[in-house]
């Protein structure tokens, strides 16, 4: 789908074949603690499905506790692959984009299991396409990621399912 096939007089942005319309934030879409700048709309949201890989290190007083290591997670937006979710955190979509963030705010996930609702503000750019306009990153409906237990085995890892709601924001 070409660009100008999105026409309204709204900004809208053709990414993999789908018009994604940057629009408003909706009221209650993300919490109250996350403050959002006026003028910024959402340029892209995608659902995310991957792993929260935490790995056994010895912590400050050398006991052994499961930390976070990195997420994994395959990107998607209408039922097809649009990207990935890695380390930074960082998000790189098909068309080459990719973003880097910085956790400014963050709010518990619903349940024990659910990971943190995280507003990111985005530190780097690289590449041209649809996340080459994003300044912040609202990780949102988290389910699962949370893992706590005893390690004994230093280097040892361990994966936890999980999914979340990647909301891309800018002007």
């Amino acid at each position: 789908m070409h660009p100008t096939s999105c026409t309204t007089p709204q900004r809208r942005r053709a990414f993999l074949g789908v018009c994604a319309l940057a629009v408003p934030l909706l009221a209650g879409a993300a919490p109250a603690s996350f403050t959002v700048a006026p003028g910024k709309a959402e340029i892209l949201a995608v659902q995310a499905v991957g792993v929260q890989v935490y790995d056994c290190r010895a912590d400050e007083t050398g006991q052994l506790k499961w930390a976070f290591r990195e997420p994994l997670a395959t990107l998607t937006l209408g039922g097809k692959t649009v990207g990935h979710h890695f380390v930074g955190p960082s998000w790189e979509m098909d068309d080459g984009s990719r973003v880097t963030g910085k956790v400014v705010a963050q709010a518990p996930g619903a349940g024990e299991q659910d990971i943190a609702l995280l507003q990111l503000e985005v530190a780097s750019h690289q590449g041209q396409g649809v996340l080459s306009g994003v300044d912040e990153v609202q990780r949102l409906d988290t389910q699962g990621g949370k893992f706590a237990g005893s390690c004994t085995q230093e280097g040892a890892l361990h994966v936890e399912p999980y999914s979340a709601r990647y909301i891309f924001l800018g002007r």
